[in-house]
């Protein structure tokens, strides 16, 4: 009898029968507030009219049609749409299907652009699990674990993570900014260094939102030095956090953008967004793939921006955020140490007496929630951050539905 790998340890024990908006409903009927979204990928909730009408009328006339191959209508429309909200000067797309595919995508793009070999990333960052992307993952051991030797070429600098430092936000930056430009004086000259690759806020890593002076420090070394700036928008675009991208926050451009989880509400879509002009510099035959910009995913993606605008969701994720926030920073015992996030990324981080990762609490408190019927996961590199991911559609009735449950959890830990 042939089963699914043993290594694949569920979140949660529940086994769903089917979703709506922010619900899902599991073979027996029970209704859980699902503040997951599939790790932040079904933006527009569960089962939303009106992708389900596009994708089921694509399905009708077009599933497959490989994009070197010929073109469709699906994929051309989403490109021209994407236009109206991607970063100005990001003109030109690639498409594929996981966030790991876009970001090894950036990677390949930044090299032969620049002709230099090495990246830097930020400590506690979380690209993917395939060899370069996990190279390039400092989020936790585990995603780069038993499989060395990995890629060379990466080098690793700090994250202005405050709270784990100790210190302000501004002495954080301070060392963020001072130890990148030893890290570049050190270990990789600027004139090898094709790229700076950054979440907004780092996602597996514990839902750490950056800041405006360190995202703008990296853009001046980048521009003094030549070397490009990739924003790894997975998590964080398409509305999760209150502006349309996460990096818009910080009022910084990037040069590259990785896109993938919310953009087709669930069905498997990623790219990445450049200038024609750097997209150019990709050699010939670096990009494509059997898979990519799949007439059905793209369909459900043109769809999922109409359903973002139509419903003002980027504004309801900022309102909704806020107030999710709000609530968890006032509940908060004194078993969490940290409540963090940006928009409708929420995490609060479980720590002991003496300020140490407490794993264990984490976990009690988001198994405990999952028996009251709300889905949350952890993250953070012990484990000890419980994260809350509700889709972009929640409404304000369902953000005191989760805090409600949310205080008996803290209530009987």
């Amino acid at each position: 009898m042939t089963e699914l790998s043993p290594i694949l340890k569920q979140a949660t024990p529940v086994r769903v029968d089917h979703g709506a908006g922010c619900y899902l409903y599991d073979t027996d009927g029970r209704r859980y507030l699902d503040f997951t979204a599939g790790i932040g990928v079904t933006s527009t909730g569960h089962c939303h009219p009106t992708v389900v009408a596009a994708a089921q009328a694509q399905v009708a006339r077009l599933i497959h049609g490989q994009y070197t191959t010929v073109m469709h209508k699906p994929l051309l429309e989403l490109t021209e749409r994407l236009g109206a909200v991607l970063p100005e000067g990001l003109d030109t797309l690639f498409f594929a299907n996981s966030g790991s595919e876009a970001v090894e995508a950036a990677l390949r793009l930044v090299r032969q652009a620049t002709g230099r070999p090495n990246v830097v990333v930020f400590h506690g960052g979380f690209h993917g699990r395939t060899v370069a992307a996990a190279t390039m993952t400092t989020s936790g051991t585990r995603f780069s674990a038993g499989f060395s030797p990995l890629m060379s070429g990466v080098h690793v600098a700090p994250f202005p993570t405050a709270y784990r430092y100790g210190w302000s936000e501004a002495e954080a930056t301070d060392f963020a900014l001072r130890e990148l430009d030893y890290l570049l004086a050190t270990l990789t000259s600027p004139a090898e260094t094709a790229a700076f690759i950054v979440e907004p806020v780092l996602g597996e890593g514990g839902y750490i939102p950056g800041n405006t002076r360190f995202f703008q420090g990296l853009r001046e070394r980048a521009d003094r030095h030549g070397i490009l700036l990739v924003f790894d928008e997975i998590q964080t675009g398409f509305g999760r956090t209150g502006k349309f991208f996460g990096h818009q926050h910080f009022d910084v451009r990037p040069d590259v953008i990785t896109i993938a989880k919310g953009l087709a509400s669930g069905f498997p879509l990623s790219g990445i967004a450049a200038s024609r002009e750097l997209m150019a510099k990709a050699w010939p035959g670096s990009q494509g793939g059997t898979y990519g910009g799949n007439a059905v995913a793209c369909a459900a993606a043109v769809a999922t921006l109409d359903v973002i605008e139509a419903e003002g969701l980027v504004d309801n994720a900022a309102v909704r955020g806020a107030q999710l926030r709000s609530g968890v920073e006032q509940l908060a015992t004194k078993a969490i140490g940290d409540v963090r996030g940006l928009g409708l990324l929420v995490g609060a981080e479980f720590t002991t007496a003496t300020s140490e990762p407490d794993t264990a609490t984490a976990t009690a408190a988001q198994k405990a929630a999952v028996d009251k019927g709300l889905l949350l996961l952890t993250c953070g590199a012990h484990m000890n951050v419980v994260r809350m991911i509700p889709p972009l559609i929640v409404t304000d009735t369902q953000v005191d539905d989760a805090l409600a449950i949310w205080s008996e959890v803290l209530a009987e830990l």
